[in-house]
């Protein structure tokens, strides 16, 4: 029997169905990708399969009690508690348990007391009663599975990591299915690409809506689409379900022309003169009424966008000339004696982790940042539209349509006046939409304003600050094609490696340690071209890494020094497997009750092995950097 089954699912909120009488099938191992236009209702479908929504009509069946986790395309900036207090909610009623048995553990392991180790005798008692142990493992499991800390904070994790976080909340309830929202946005490409890994190698069945293609395609084994309020489902590649999907739409709107001009004509019929209307047939005049109701209906398929830029003056040839220029903030090297030509035409990508300083990069290279040393020269005639990620151009508090029109009515477009409705319209807002406050619209929508305003002005050097992110598949294939002929210069930061690989002539990547580096060509050209340790690795072992270099090492070092250094993976390794050890011997519940003595002797040699590794690793780093100095 299939893992859930969707039968006649209906959802509306007052209007058109959102949801129009849907019917899917899961199996086990499915990993169905699903895709539509922004506003189709993706999200609603995923809050009906948690029963976070109840359909109108429709049923929703299932082999058994099958357990289902949804991972939200919002992430907090907040959060309250540690990554074990979040991580631990995802199990319900026993997460407060499990997370005070964490809290009290650290407690007992700071101060052995009486009184503490009479709370964690306490706290065991209650999670024995509920066969907490199991889930206390299946907790400390998912977080080591993912590499998370569980005694971080959550407020104060990065972005990427938050998700990763919640990812492990979703993941400890050990779903059947798992549903995740957008689950790329405003990740890395490191990121990404671990994530996509680990969803690769997913034992349970996976439903997820995404944009980012190369994700799509590395994943998805069965596409579905969402498309006015229907669902079809393609077998297949997402290349498979381009192809079936535009002949579809082909076959639909000549399906279209033929029943147009049928009702056409049997309208010039039941309007002919009394004579036609006496011998009418009411068979005939049944069948009309029921085709104007067939074509009242209809919901045709969505406009697209319809982007055009401003044609600005021509530059000069040399658009921007950086020379050794370096920048350190909080003693963090962020640019390290960078230096690139960038001319007219040129199409350049930023790529680097999150918080490494891309946008920094952009300012220093468009003079809005001096730079610590070196020198920044623009060239002339520059002007320059700036796509900005926080999009700090748009007033919140003003209409879509204020934005735009700046206290105008119209705005010129290449040369024609064009009015601000007409022109939002291009860009998918309706009438009533570009009376709509900033703040109201989706994310996806103030992308897309922001598009409208930035192309409403005209330029020649162009900077795009992460402009993919919210944007629905169309949408971001119709924007890669304008940049792709924009006569004009690029600048790009993005983490969609699809969109980088289509548009960009060149890329600046950050390699680490402020280290910018200039490579010809594309995302997968800069892959084929770095250096090999600036490869993305799968999370290698320390010592294996520290042999590595070890056996790269010259004689440039002593004999002494030289020995010390190949002896030095070895120790690393002997102490990582001695801090293992300790903290699963702490780990045991037993060993509290038992001998609370031991407790302060493993940690004091935990203590001890620590302060070893650590001094492991600074003299294989002094010797390292001294090795290398000298050859």
């Amino acid at each position: 029997m299939s893992l859930l089954r969707l039968r006649d699912i209906t959802v509306s909120f007052g209007g058109p169905l959102l949801l129009n009488h849907l019917n899917l099938t899961i199996e086990k191992g499915d990993r169905l990708c699903l895709v539509g236009r922004n506003g189709s209702g993706k999200s609603t479908l995923l809050k009906v399969l948690t029963g976070d929504i109840k359909p109108d009509e429709g049923l929703i069946e299932s082999s058994g009690n099958i357990r289902i986790a949804r991972l939200e395309q919002d992430v907090p900036d907040t959060g309250e508690g540690s990554v074990f207090h979040v991580v631990a909610s995802g199990l319900g009623d026993i997460a407060p348990l499990l997370d005070e048995y964490h809290r009290v553990i650290h407690l007992v392991t700071e101060d052995p007391s009486e009184e503490n180790l009479n709370k964690l005798e306490v706290t065991q008692r209650q999670l024995e009663a509920k066969n907490g142990w199991e889930l206390e493992q299946r907790v400390e499991t998912t977080l080591s599975k993912l590499s998370l800390d569980g005694d971080m904070m959550f407020a104060d994790l990065s972005g990427g990591i938050k998700r990763r976080a919640l990812l492990a909340k979703a993941l400890v309830q050990e779903p059947d299915l798992l549903l995740l929202d957008e689950p790329t946005n405003h990740l890395d490409i490191e990121s990404i690409q671990w994530l996509e890994e680990f969803l690769a190698n997913y034992q349970g069945s996976l439903l997820f809506i995404s944009h980012d293609r190369s994700f799509l395609d590395k994943l998805a084994t069965r596409v579905v689409d969402l498309d006015r309020g229907k669902l079809s489902d393609w077998p297949g590649s997402y290349q498979n379900y381009l192809r079936r999907k535009q002949e579809q739409l082909e076959a639909e709107e000549k399906q279209n022309a033929l029943f147009d001009k049928k009702l056409s004509q049997e309208e010039v019929w039941i309007r002919q003169g009394i004579k036609a209307r006496r011998t009418r047939n009411e068979g005939r005049v049944r069948a009309l009424k029921t085709m104007r109701q067939e074509r009242s209906d209809r919901r045709n398929v969505q406009g697209k966008a319809s982007f055009v830029t401003q044609v600005a003056d021509r530059s000069g040839q040399k658009v921007i000339d950086a020379k050794n220029i370096q920048f350190t903030y909080s003693n963090k090297p962020i640019v390290n004696d960078l230096t690139t030509l960038i001319l007219r035409g040129d199409k350049v990508g930023l790529i680097g982790p999150n918080g490494v300083g891309k946008s920094t990069l952009l300012h220093l290279l468009l003079g809005k940042l001096e730079p610590q040393s070196g020198s920044v020269d623009l060239g002339t005639n520059l002007q320059i539209a700036y796509f900005d990620q926080l999009r700090d151009q748009l007033d919140e508090s003003q209409t879509v349509r204020e934005n735009i029109g700046e206290g105008s009515d119209s705005i010129d477009v290449n040369g024609q006046t064009k009015h601000v409705i007409g022109y939002l319209q291009d860009f998918l807002f309706t009438p009533e939409r570009a009376n709509t406050p900033v703040k109201a619209l989706s994310g996806g929508e103030k992308n897309r304003l922001l598009l409208a305003k930035i192309f409403s002005k005209p330029s020649n050097l162009m900077v795009m600050d992460e402009p993919t992110n919210d944007l629905d598949i169309e949408t971001l294939e119709l924007l890669e094609e304008l940049v792709s002929g924009y006569t004009g210069t690029l600048l790009l930061v993005s983490h969609d490696r699809t969109f980088i690989n289509n548009v960009v002539t060149s890329t600046l990547v950050f390699e680490g340690n402020g280290d910018v580096n200039d490579y010809i060509g594309s995302y997968d050209d800069w892959i084929r071209q770095r250096p090999e340790k600036g490869k993305l690795k799968k999370a290698p072992e320390k010592a294996a890494k520290l042999q590595k270099s070890t056996n790269n090492a010259t004689t440039k070092l002593s004999y002494k020094e030289n020995k010390e250094l190949e002896s030095l993976p070895k120790d690393i390794e002997k102490y990582e497997t001695l801090i293992a050890s300790t903290h699963e011997q702490l780990a045991d519940p037993k060993l509290y009750q038992e001998d609370p003595n031991k407790v302060t002797d493993l940690q004091t040699e935990l203590t001890k092995v620590e302060a070893l590794l650590e001094t492991a690793f600074a003299r294989w780093e002094e010797l390292e950097e001294k090795q290398g100095g000298n050859s």
